[in-house]
């Protein structure tokens, strides 16, 4: 029983990070590449569907995204989509593809995206200590119930505990790492 509760806790925990360091690749950093479009749902034909789905991304420099839609008609809609995301860029259509120019980040721009960053952070941080106080309350109805004794519950907290120090730390290395992206010019 407790293996099974620090065993669901850590895979959920890692689905945190996960999510977590997905949120951080849709942040842009000095270099544009497709994961920063991960996130722009288009209305295509009525249903909102994942820009990821209907165009293929190329990066033929550092600051450009080239993107061919599969659909030509598609077109007008992953345009707006893209216009309407927070991506702050202007796409332009050629007929056949969009090109999508980033600008080059301002100081201001930088230090708002490292603010972004630490948001992320700090969400991911709560969805894991949040997975935490759930397993370390079905440890105590364990105990309430009879099923386990004190001393397995209290050394399965501590597991529990090192286990949440480990995703914890991970997302603080994701911040380090995006932190650094940020700031380099």
């Amino acid at each position: 029983m407790i293996n099974d509760i620090l065993n669901e806790a850590d895979a959920k925990m890692a689905k945190s990070v996960e999510a977590t360091r997905e949120d951080f690749a849709a942040i842009r950093a000095g270099r544009a590449h497709p994961s920063m479009f991960s996130k722009i749902l288009v209305d295509y034909y009525g249903s909102p569907t994942p820009l990821q789905q209907l165009a293929s991304f190329t990066a033929p420099e550092a600051r450009v995204i080239l993107i061919q839609p599969y659909d030509q008609g598609a077109m007008k809609g992953i345009e707006r989509a893209i216009r309407d995301s927070d991506l702050g860029v202007n796409p332009a259509d050629d007929g056949k593809m969009i090109r999508c120019v980033f600008p080059e980040l301002t100081e201001e721009r930088r230090k708002e995206y490292i603010k972004v960053a630490r948001g992320k952070a700090e969400d991911g941080r709560v969805a894991v200590r949040n997975l935490r106080r759930t397993s370390k309350q079905n440890l105590e109805k364990l105990e309430k119930d009879g099923e386990v004794g004190k001393d397995d519950v209290t050394g399965a907290e501590k597991r529990l505990d090192g286990v949440t120090k480990k995703h914890t730390d991970a997302i603080d290395d994701m911040l380090k790492a995006k932190e650094s992206e940020l700031i380099e010019v």
